[in-house]
């Protein structure tokens, strides 16, 4: 069960802040190589003085997935070698691999600040008003709110928590019994959108625009 009430503890609507970085990981992917380099330098100076810890945190869960991803582009991409073996791996590949490990940075660099400011209500309050379009379909969206909410939040927990894949594997038997003790009643918090979210959705969309022109 879900009960919703209105509040304004935020200067900037839920939605509009995972609109926006939405919009940010889209513009990565089509900013020429020295822009997306320069744009995603900033915004990871930004979650560093921000957001430092969990960006330290995401980092740390995710460091062998962006060295394989490097690797796979660097051995998978045609071009000239890197040294006379057949071993090696190519210039092109090692800087096509570079540039999606920084895409990549730049998403979780994002995100950081993201979890930053937005808590498990207001995380749900977002999603429910982007699942607006899916009322039409006879959907609830309240119920698909909190379920994405909280597949989020354990994602969440799951990623930022000190732990092996023997103990991670172990959890989720103990987290499903969490869920099933729990209130069955949640309340969700409705914000209202204001004339700063219009502005900051409209540079979004420029940006994005701009990136794929």
């Amino acid at each position: 069960m879900c009960n919703r009430h209105e509040v304004s503890t935020l200067r900037l609507h839920p939605a509009t802040q995972i609109l926006v970085w939405c919009a940010l990981v889209a513009a990565m992917q089509f900013l020429p190589a020295t822009r997306m380099l320069i744009s995603g330098g900033f915004v990871l100076f930004l979650a560093f003085m921000f957001s430092r810890q969990k960006l330290r945190q995401l980092l740390r869960r995710t460091r062998w997935f962006m060295i394989s991803l490097w690797l796979i582009y660097a051995y998978s991409i045609p071009g000239q070698a890197l040294f006379d073996s057949i071993f090696s791996p190519t210039r092109e590949g090692l800087m096509s691999g570079g540039l999606q490990s920084m895409r990549l940075l730049v998403a979780l660099a994002g995100l950081a600040m993201l979890l930053d400011r937005l808590h498990r209500q207001h995380l749900m309050a977002g999603l429910y008003s982007l699942l607006l379009p899916l009322q039409c379909l006879g959907l609830s969206r309240e119920r698909l709110a909190v379920r994405l909410a909280l597949t989020l939040h354990y994602a969440e927990v799951g990623m930022l928590r000190p732990s092996s894949w023997k103990d991670s594997l172990r959890s989720l038997t103990s987290e499903d019994k969490e869920l099933k003790t729990e209130n069955k009643t949640m309340e969700l918090s409705v914000c209202r959108f204001a004339l700063q979210d219009a502005l900051l959705l409209l540079g979004a969309v420029l940006l994005l625009w701009r990136a794929m022109r």
